[in-house]
């Protein structure tokens, strides 16, 4: 099977160039060469590739910057999906898109399902939604993924940071009433494998749509940060204790959902695929970061 990935550098690109099976040749293009903003790149790039599957991961992801040019993140987000989207229907070819929870509002006190109203609240979240709108409109053959709180050995992120931190201090504050998943990139990548092949064998309308994808089990972004911590002094750092702030005690251009947990139900349903408890896979992940050697 050859899948096409769209991006370079990314934590999900990473992880699916680390994890792809040996019978899977996988492309990974970026720009220069495949710029999203861009449509005759987009479908010349893509055509030329010849592939099986896409997979549409690269994106506009500064979540805050991108309240300062909306326009950006929409011609990448949103039009960039919608040329992906057309190159996918014309090859006949499977797509899979990486979306958000930033899709909601955050306002839910339960997880959100895929028939939830959507209502971002900020331009990354929109720019992804109108994505989501486009690949629908266009290409019948495909499946969203909405995940959310991505984290991995590659790239910038959470676990990363409080790990940067933890070095020269003893107490971090860390925001303690907003809720979610937390969810390995690499975790991400395995399914991601496994949804190809079944998309590419199986023409079920089922296996298409919107789908959630998130780690098992939920928390706050302190919970996540003292798992982080103790995991990290379980292998020789000094311990880091986590001061619970709120949300106004760190605020942000953009405003995170309070609330971005995701029901996964449909997945296990149709694919039967469950990511693991975030934990474990922070443990994995943490591990991997502090081993000797590692860069």
């Amino acid at each position: 099977m050859r899948i096409v990935v769209t991006g370079l550098a990314g934590q999900v690109v990473s992880s699916m160039i680390e994890r792809a099976p040996r019978d899977v040749e996988l492309i990974a293009l970026g720009r220069p060469q495949l710029d999203l903003a861009r449509r005759d790149a987009v479908l010349a790039t893509l055509r030329a590739a010849r592939c099986d599957v896409i997979v549409n991961a690269a994106a506009y992801t500064a979540v805050d910057k991108a309240e300062s040019e909306p326009d950006v993140a929409m011609r990448v987000n949103g039009d960039g999906a919608g040329y992906v989207a057309e190159i996918a229907a014309e090859l006949r070819a499977p797509l899979i898109h990486l979306s958000t929870d930033y899709v909601f509002d955050g306002m839910l006190n339960r997880p959100y399902r895929e028939d939830d109203e959507t209502n971002p609240t900020g331009a990354y979240g929109l720019s992804k939604l109108v994505g989501e709108q486009k690949i629908a409109a266009i290409c019948g053959n495909h499946a969203i993924l909405r995940t959310a709180w991505v984290y991995s050995p590659f790239g910038a992120n959470f676990v990363k940071t409080m790990l940067r931190l933890g070095e020269t201090r003893s107490e971090v504050g860390v925001v303690a009433d907003q809720q979610g998943n937390p969810t390995y990139a690499i975790d991400i990548a395995n399914a991601v494998f496994a949804i190809a092949r079944r998309l590419s064998t199986d023409s079920s309308p089922s296996l298409r749509g919107i789908f959630h994808m998130t780690g098992a089990g939920e928390a706050t972004w302190a919970e996540f940060a003292a798992c982080i911590f103790a995991e990290a002094a379980a292998r020789g750092r000094a311990p880091v204790a986590v001061k619970r702030i709120t949300t106004a005690d760190y605020p942000t251009p953009a405003k995170r959902p309070a609330n971005s947990r995701l029901d996964n139900s449909r997945l296990t349903h149709a694919f039967g695929i469950v990511l693991p408890d975030w934990r474990q896979s922070t443990k994995t992940c943490v591990a991997r970061l502090l081993a000797p050697g590692a860069a």
